[in-house]
């Protein structure tokens, strides 16, 4: 079988493995305070183009974001995103579970705008009752969203000056960013968004680690006692260099960047097929994640050979599934779903 189901079935890249086995009984300080953590820091700072951020790192998505939100906002406050947003669907409540509401925005691409915000926190300022209500405060979003589409520079400068206008954060979920960074049409780098968000983070589960998210703060308020949440949240690894080990190997020799635009390069070659089958997705997207609608019959047959994810029906004979390709896709298995999607 063939797995394209998600970017985080296989394990990590070579050098961290390596790196990993080489290091394996050094002695080090724990919880993150170590020299490789540190290092791991400054080549993230770097990249982005800034010397003043905060990085912290993280075991998990669900475990950063939140962390993040929790740091975030008081306990009146809520975060704002598309309905389809990770923290609102696929995260168990675990937003809601720290005291704060998750107020969804209408969204059919997985991708919100700077006006739908700007109705958001004036319609919440003219309501006499607004006490009544959870606040609007911080701004969730994700490059790539979960439909695979990105923002453009001129999307997210909107975003951050409408949240900078109302006193909002802007928070965007990096779990696949590699993959959006690397993108055909991308015109977002690490730098815009450290200079434009309050908080981002630096995906590493999806994108060639075993485990990990960098998170990286340019809000100092957001930044103020951020490692007491992360203890308090239960995110605080003793064993930290582990995490520190693994982006300290990524941000070497440019290989965050260069193994996730190779599975974009192994998704263009899929979309390729599919577009001169004539067979459509559910939105376009030039990243690692693909959304064809197939005929059932079509993906029984597939089933044989490939594991996709569902991800809903469009009518009475046709799914739309997810075709996710990751930074270890390798040419065979991508030549199989090629050799069988030219068969549909």
């Amino acid at each position: 079988m063939f797995y394209f189901q998600n970017d985080y079935s296989e394990g990590c890249h070579d050098s961290i493995l390596a790196r990993l086995a080489a290091t394996n009984l050094d002695q080090t300080p724990g919880y993150g305070t170590d020299a490789i953590c540190q290092s791991a820091a400054a080549r993230i700072r770097r990249a982005c183009g800034r010397e003043n951020l905060a990085v912290h790192f993280l075991v998990g998505g669900t475990q950063a974001n939140l962390t993040v939100i929790a740091a975030a906002l008081r306990p009146h406050q809520a975060a704002v995103g598309a309905v389809s947003a990770h923290i609102n669907v696929h995260e168990t409540g675990a937003v809601e579970a720290t005291g704060h509401k998750v107020l969804p925005l209408p969204s059919a691409d997985g991708k919100i705008t700077a006006e739908q915000v700007r109705r958001t926190a004036e319609s919440h300022l003219a309501d006499p009752d607004g006490e009544h209500m959870a606040q609007p405060k911080l701004v969730y979003i994700s490059h790539p969203t979960e439909l695979g589409t990105l923002y453009t520079l001129e999307e997210l400068r909107a975003l951050s000056q409408v949240c900078r206008e109302f006193g909002m954060y802007l928070f965007v979920d990096g779990a696949r960013l590699g993959y959006g960074l690397t993108a055909r049409g991308n015109d977002v780098t690490l730098p815009d968004l450290a200079q434009l968000c309050d908080v981002f983070y630096i995906g590493g589960t999806k994108c060639g680690a075993l485990f990990g998210e960098a998170v990286v703060i340019s809000n100092p308020q957001i930044a103020r006692d951020f490692r007491y949440l992360i203890k308090q949240r239960g995110g605080m690894l003793a064993k930290g260099r582990l995490l520190g080990i693994q982006f300290d190997e990524l941000f070497q020799e440019n290989r965050y960047f260069t193994i996730c635009q190779k599975a974009n390069r192994q998704a263009d070659r899929i979309r390729t097929v599919l577009a001169e089958k004539g067979i459509p997705c559910l939105v376009e997207s030039t990243t690692n994640q693909i959304f064809p609608i197939l005929p059932d019959e079509a993906l029984a047959e597939l089933g044989k050979e490939f594991v996709l994810s569902p991800w809903g029906r469009v009518d009475e004979k046709h799914q739309a599934v997810r075709i996710c390709t990751s930074w270890a896709t390798t040419e065979e298995a991508v030549e199989a779903l090629c050799r069988a999607l030219e068969k549909i």
